[in-house]
């Protein structure tokens, strides 16, 4: 992650232990404990309170994530995320292809259409991503929202890591693992074909790089079929001890399912998805809305 001029004070300059060291005691004084003091408790998600924008804004602002608990329940409006999102100066919607004509995704799952054969529009396991991995260097997804209209009958469970704690993980076990996964092609995404047509070239980037404001962001999959890693030494090593954390029973993975009325919001934190049942009456559905900037 080489490190510009106006750069050199940033604590993710690895030849500045000194900022890094103070940003750090900073990230980890206080930082929560379970995934309850993530909870916001809102009585109106497109109106918050300034109290209620403040809780909010506060846990994203020490963990990159928070849950917000409305009233709104099976409510399928979609501008109830939408409204939200716009409330942190999130409007620039990723319109990706699984994306409705409005640029925000229904999750559900779809036994039919092209849908059907992407994971995230059936009952199964997701591993460990950050969304948009495979997205062109300058259409990065750096905020997302969440928000359940209903559950499934079991499962569907979130596990969710605040990347800069990946990032403090690494840089205290090898500052190097940091050094390889900030190389400019570490990690290729192979490209999406279907039917012999191509739908998405192959992409290479980054796992960790900084964006223009200073703050550090993560391109990331767990996924392994066709993945491509750079044949750098350091980066199977760096490779090998995230996934390590990932699988762990560390302090700082939160578990949670989402309930009607209930949302994440996050600057594109790490995270899964169990499988998960439904029957004729319950079916999972959630919005996915994925933006190119992060909260403010």
């Amino acid at each position: 992650m080489p490190a510009r001029k106006y750069e050199l004070n940033n604590p993710f300059n690895l030849d500045n232990d000194t900022a890094y060291q103070a940003w750090r005691e900073r990230k980890l004084e206080g930082y929560p404990g379970r995934v309850e003091d993530l909870i916001v408790e809102v009585n109106d998600p497109c109106h918050l309170t300034k109290a209620e924008h403040e809780a909010i804004h506060s846990r994203c602002r020490k963990t990159n994530m928070a849950i917000y608990a409305g009233p709104t329940g099976n409510d399928p409006d979609k501008a109830i995320p939408r409204l939200l999102g716009d409330q942190f100066g999130l409007n620039k919607l990723d319109c990706n292809m699984g994306a409705d004509g409005d640029g925000i995704t229904t999750l559900q799952v779809v036994d039919s259409e092209w849908r059907g054969s992407y994971i995230p529009y059936t009952n199964r396991p997701i591993h460990w991503h950050t969304d948009g991995y495979y997205n062109r260097p300058e259409q990065q997804v750096r905020g997302l929202l969440l928000h359940c209209v209903a559950p499934a009958v079991k499962g569907g469970e979130n596990a969710l890591l605040d990347h800069e704690i990946a990032y403090i993980h690494l840089r205290d076990a090898n500052p190097d693992y940091i050094r390889a996964l900030s190389m400019a092609e570490v990690m290729t995404i192979p490209p999406n074909v279907e039917n012999g047509i191509e739908l998405r070239p192959a992409r290479s980037g980054p796992v960790f790089s900084l964006l223009p404001d200073g703050n550090l962001h993560m391109r990331y999959t767990a996924r392994t079929r066709s993945i491509e890693w750079h044949p750098d030494p350091h980066v199977r090593e760096a490779a090998g001890a995230l996934t390590a954390l990932l699988v762990s029973d560390s302090r700082y993975i939160f578990r949670a399912t989402l309930q009607p009325g209930q949302g994440l919001i996050s600057n594109n934190v790490l995270h899964d998805r169990t499988g998960f049942d439904e029957d004729g009456e319950h079916r999972r559905q959630l919005y996915r809305l994925r933006y190119y900037q992060r909260m403010n």
